[in-house]
């Protein structure tokens, strides 16, 4: 089995929300590791997410000890949309 590791940014311009945390996770960009695994007996490649983490800010004066969470990535696009369209993080 074939492993692939994307990376991409995300960019916030507000706090959002993601479920697993208590508080909303503040405006900045954020890294994004995906894990894909490649599917096997195709004609054509094809990837399968695996999982997604996201990369956490770490609020200032804080350590820079880094700090991964594992994520719904449709959850998170869900939230890029809300701040794109300029709504309450809460909704």
């Amino acid at each position: 089995m074939t492993q692939r590791t994307v990376h991409s940014t995300i960019t916030f311009s507000r706090q959002f929300l993601l479920s697993g945390f208590e508080e909303p996770l503040q405006a900045g960009t954020y890294k994004i590791e995906t894990l894909e695994e490649l599917i096997e007996g195709l004609s054509f490649p094809a990837w399968r997410r695996i999982e997604t983490l996201l990369f956490l800010i770490q609020p200032p004066g804080q350590s820079k000890l880094t700090q991964v969470a594992v994520i719904d990535p449709v959850e998170l696009e869900e939230a890029r949309n809300r701040d794109e369209a300029g709504r309450d993080p809460h909704a």
